[in-house]
């Protein structure tokens, strides 16, 4: 593999205010350690996406002494440093506990550039009450991220309980008509709740930048 198979974009967050991030879950591992290696060359940090436990333990041991990986939402920070997050301005919700890693890639993205963010998991509408139970805390982030699977009941039912800007992941969990999440994104799509956005399937990453991108767009006025 040459060096022209991988072109890597550090002027991402010039131009777009995020930056790169690396999908993993296509790449060989040569394409990833050839990455980790230029990116470590060039004194950078990067965020990997996707990157399940097999690819993580084919790491060389001493890229992996870089790196804070979790299995759970497949996400590794390399040649990163942590930094003092402020107070939350971003709630993350899950419908069920099937959700949360697709939250937790959110989470960790939104780390990863310095956003801090709470998470509220399993309150979804099958124990209505759970929800019910927390939303005077919710109501309090001017931001949801808000990750459902099956029917994707709950971004619609916070939609008309909470009055901030829901941003909602349909998750591909369930079995039967659910069809890897494409009932979740079509139930959100269809949803009479106005004002509630989705990104694609299962793209906790992808709501976590429309997040992060929102609140610094709000910043600046």
């Amino acid at each position: 593999m040459s060096e022209l198979d991988i072109k890597l974009d550090f002027e991402r967050e010039q131009h777009t205010g995020i930056e790169e991030a690396i999908l993993c879950e296509y790449k060989s591992h040569e394409q990833i350690v050839k990455i980790l290696l230029r990116v470590h060359t060039e004194a950078r940090s990067v965020l990997l996406t996707r990157l399940t436990e097999a690819q993580y333990a084919d790491i060389p041991a001493d890229y992996k002494t870089m790196m804070n990986y979790e299995s759970i939402s497949k996400t590794a920070y390399f040649n990163w440093q942590e930094t003092a997050l402020g107070e939350a301005e971003i709630a993350i919700v899950t419908a069920g506990t099937s959700d949360v890693p697709v939250a937790r890639e959110a989470l960790r993205t939104l780390r990863y550039n310095g956003m801090n963010a709470t998470t509220v998991f399993d309150v979804g509408v099958a124990g209505i009450w759970r929800l019910l139970d927390r939303i005077e805390e919710i109501r309090q982030f001017p931001v949801l991220i808000v990750s459902a699977g099956m029917d994707a009941a709950l971004p619609t039912v916070l939609g008309g309980l909470y009055d901030g800007l829901i941003i909602a992941v349909p998750t591909s969990v369930g079995y039967g008509v659910a069809t890897g999440g494409t009932t979740a994104l079509n139930s959100i799509l269809a949803s009479c709740a106005p004002g509630v956005v989705t990104v694609n399937i299962d793209n906790g990453y992808g709501a976590a930048c429309a997040a992060l991108k929102t609140l610094r767009a709000v910043a600046k006025n």
